[in-house]
C-alpha cells in the first residue's frame, strides 16, 4: 500500500511540475507532452472523393485517427496528407476532373412524332426484307411414319407468336409485341413461312407491297 500511495504521489507531483514548466515557458518533457495530447490530436488526410459535411475531393481536412482508419481509408474517400499522395492526388484531378470552363453542358434533345415514325418505318423495312430463321426438333415417330418423304416433317413442339416475337429481338434487334404477328395458329411443321405483320397504316408501305409480312424459315436440327 505504500508502495502505491508513494507512486500516486510521485505521478502528481511530476504532473504539477510539467504543467509549472509549461506556463512559465520552460521546456517540458516531450513524451509525456506527447503522451497527454495523444487522445485528442487529428489527422490531417486529402479527400479523394467528396465527403458530406466534411469536404470536396482534393481538400485538406482533419480527422479523428479512428474515423480514418475505420471508415475513410477502408473506403479509399482518403489519404494520409504526405508528399507523394499529394502530387497523385493532384495529378489525378488534372486528368479525370476537367475545370468549370471545361464542363460540357449536357442538352437533353426530344424526339419529335416525324423522328419516331421514322424509327418505325425503318424497323418495318427491316422486318419485311429479312428472313427469320429458326432450328427446332422434329417428332422422330412421326417423321418415321409418314408416307413420302415429300411430306412436311413435324416439329416436337410448335412456334408460337411469343417464339417468333423473342427471335425477332434476338437476330434482328427489333422490339415487337405479338399483336403485331398475324398468326392464327402455331408453325407446326418444317418449311419457309410468310407471317402477315399489323403495322400502323401511318407507316407507308414500299411500292408493289399490300402489306407488311415477316418470312420465317424452320429447319430441323
Amino acid at each position: 500500500m505504500g508502495y502505491l500511495q508513494c507512486g500516486r504521489h510521485a505521478l502528481r507531483q511530476i504532473i504539477r511540475d510539467a504543467s509549472s514548466q509549461r506556463c512559465s515557458g520552460n521546456v517540458v518533457n516531450p513524451l509525456l507532452y506527447s503522451c497527454q495530447g495523444l487522445r485528442y490530436r487529428k489527422l490531417e488526410v486529402i479527400l479523394t472523393t467528396s465527403v458530406e459535411k466534411l469536404g470536396k475531393a482534393g481538400e485538406t481536412v482533419k480527422v479523428a485517427p479512428g474515423y480514418f482508419r475505420n471508415h475513410l481509408m477502408p473506403k479509399l474517400l482518403a489519404v494520409p496528407n504526405i508528399d507523394k499522395f499529394a502530387y497523385l492526388i493532384r495529378e489525378q484531378r488534372k486528368i479525370y476532373q476537367p475545370t468549370e470552363e471545361e464542363t460540357e453542358e449536357v442538352q437533353v434533345v426530344t424526339e419529335s412524332r416525324e423522328d419516331k415514325i421514322r424509327e418505325y418505318e425503318k424497323a418495318a423495312l427491316r422486318l419485311d426484307k429479312a428472313k427469320l430463321v429458326l432450328r427446332r426438333f422434329i417428332d422422330v415417330q412421326k417423321a418415321k411414319s409418314r408416307e413420302t418423304k415429300e411430306v412436311p416433317l413435324e416439329l416436337r413442339s410448335p412456334v408460337t407468336k411469343d417464339d417468333l416475337v423473342a427471335e425477332v429481338a434476338r437476330q434482328l434487334c427489333v422490339n415487337i409485341a405479338p399483336e403485331n404477328v398475324h398468326l392464327p395458329s402455331p408453325l407446326a411443321r418444317v418449311g419457309e413461312y410468310e407471317v402477315p405483320l399489323r403495322i400502323p397504316k401511318s407507316i407507308p408501305l414500299p411500292d408493289g407491297k399490300l402489306n407488311w409480312s415477316l418470312k420465317v424459315k424452320i429447319r430441323s436440327r
